[in-house]
């Protein structure tokens, strides 16, 4: 088999299925990546979601027999709707990040990742192929980095010269040895503008971040949000644009290539108040297309209610007494009680002085003077 004709035509296949990038690489361990990975865990850094064996993260041969080469690709995805939220007079909405908008980009990139497997199995019957998105063993970005997809910018993300960094990104490890192409040169120089617009200075340095102070991890994790971070999440009900929106090779940046990614704005900027009394079937019903929907409802109605707070929304003080008498979860009925000592008013300082006369929990009963302290 001529590989070089055969890669080739994969590329020109591979756009024809709508991939607006592919790149190639070797199978060969990511050693520099590796220290870097140790070091995350070290100072604590890493988030947890990630694939805790450091030695599959790195090492091809461990995850593919005979692995020979890795094939990365990218799908750019819009930063701007194309319809707009109509907005009325206290109506307070959410917002979910560009990377939660339309189609859950994991169904999307395993689609197209299946359909070049697919190609290369009747090419190639023999081929050894292992595909993987987001949650699989390597690092995507590492992978895209030595692929020449983009450069791996100071904010962490990978970014391209054609869409910015406003792209999802796979790979898929080969059996087969694709000559490997050349990685693109850093393009980020001084600019620091990522690091400066970071609401909760996770970005410790170009390259590295803490994502234990990562507002995008935080809004994903199921407990209490930390108090510093509260404020700082503002409305964002999953996920953060800053580092992305503060980059000069983002300016401009915004492509509609595929249908399944264009947001329905009700979904992406939802309003708040209706989140906190959907039952599951209803948050499924309306967000379980996005993958801003993966850790289910929980997450995102504390995000809910404290964004409420951030906009002092008196108009959801009777919502927020609901979830603080009723609701079950203590992290709900927690932020519910912080969310109406920081509306305030009569009537939420009433319904915390009840709750605290009955609320047996612990952590909900320092949520609870935390919002009664507010009222001196």
């Amino acid at each position: 088999m001529d590989v070089q004709k055969f890669k080739q035509e994969l590329i020109a296949y591979s756009k024809e299925i709508g991939i607006d990038k592919i790149g190639f690489t070797t199978a060969d361990p990511f050693s520099e990546l590796k220290n870097r990975l140790i070091r995350q865990q070290e100072l604590g850094y890493h988030s947890g979601f990630e694939e805790p064996d450091i030695e599959k993260r790195v090492t091809p041969t461990l995850l593919l027999d005979e692995p020979r080469s890795i094939i990365s690709i990218a799908l750019a995805y819009p930063s701007k709707m194309k319809d707009r939220v109509v907005s009325k007079k206290g109506e307070r909405r959410g917002i979910f990040s560009r990377a939660s908008w339309g189609l859950d980009y994991h169904h999307l990139l395993r689609d197209k990742l299946k359909k070049l497997e697919e190609f290369i199995k009747m090419k190639v019957p023999d081929a050894r192929l292992k595909s993987m998105v987001d949650t699989g063993e390597l690092s995507d970005r590492a992978v895209a980095e030595r692929a020449g997809i983009g450069w791996s910018g100071k904010n962490c993300a990978i970014i391209t010269p054609e869409f910015g960094s406003y792209v999802y990104i796979g790979e898929m490890i080969t059996s087969i040895p694709f000559e490997p192409d050349t990685p693109i040169e850093d393009q980020c120089g001084s600019c620091t503008k990522c690091l400066e617009a970071c609401p909760t200075g996770a970005l410790v340095q170009g390259g590295q971040i803490n994502a234990q102070r990562c507002i995008s991890f935080l809004t994903q994790t199921k407990g209490f949000i930390p108090d510093e971070f509260r404020e700082k999440i503002g409305n964002r009900v999953y996920g953060c644009d800053s580092c992305q929106t503060a980059c000069p090779h983002n300016k401009v940046k915004n492509f509609h290539f595929h249908e399944e990614m264009e947001p329905d704005p009700e979904v992406a900027k939802p309003l708040l108040r209706p989140i906190l009394q959907l039952s599951n079937r209803e948050f499924k019903n309306k967000f379980g297309d996005v993958s801003g929907s993966w850790r289910g409802k929980k997450p995102i109605q504390r995000n809910a209610m404290i964004a409420l707070a951030h906009f002092k929304d008196e108009s959801a003080v009777s919502d927020l007494i609901e979830v603080l008498k009723n609701e079950a979860s203590p992290v709900a009925r927690g932020t519910a009680a912080w969310a109406l000592g920081k509306i305030g008013g009569e009537t939420a300082f009433a319904a915390l002085e009840k709750a605290k006369a009955v609320e047996t929990d612990s952590a909900v009963q320092i949520e609870i003077e935390k919002a009664l302290s507010l009222n001196k």
